[in-house]
């Protein structure tokens, strides 16, 4: 009984800074719920079709399915993955430039850094998945690689100047 009012308490405890700053937000955020709209999965399928056909030379079904399968892994991961890339982000290297030129979260630099994050996060679970399930040769050293980051910065960028387009209204 003792352990399980030792565990339950420390949880309690890890608890109480989320429901503190549940109201916190940063950039990662406000790009993640533009991510899901159904015009920027759009831009970015199509987009990333045509890498993935040239890269990997898959058929255009094949290639289709392949793409569909890879964004669907890194929307249900990067959901999570993205935010708390961003809050890590946060913590270092933002906390450090933001005190040196007395920025706020809000920032260039934090909103790029944001969607460099964004694709990087992407194209690792994208790659993960053309790599297992549709046995291409992808590796993180290579220039598909770079071609894929390439790919995720149009899709993303477009969810991601949508923000400006549209600012969201809290």
């Amino acid at each position: 009984m003792g352990l399980l009012l030792r565990k339950l308490s420390f949880a309690a405890l890890l608890a109480l800074p989320a429901v503190a700053y549940a109201n916190v937000v940063w950039p990662a955020l406000y790009l993640e719920t533009r991510l899901f709209s159904w015009w920027a999965i759009s831009v970015g399928l199509v987009i990333e079709y045509f890498f993935v056909r040239w890269l990997f030379g898959l058929p255009p079904i094949r290639a289709v399915i392949a793409d569909i399968a890879a964004n669907a892994a890194s929307a249900v991961v990067g959901v999570v993955l993205i935010p708390v890339a961003g809050i890590a982000w946060e913590v270092f290297p933002a906390s450090v430039y933001n005190w040196a030129l007395e920025w706020g979260t809000f920032n260039p630099i934090t909103w790029v850094g944001t969607l460099l994050l964004a694709c990087v996060i992407n194209v690792v679970l994208e790659g993960f998945v053309y790599r297992k399930a549709f046995k291409v040769d992808f590796k993180i050293r290579s220039k598909g690689f770079g071609w894929l980051v390439l790919a995720n910065a149009f899709s993303v960028g477009v969810a991601f100047a949508s923000l400006w387009i549209a600012p969201i209204k809290l």
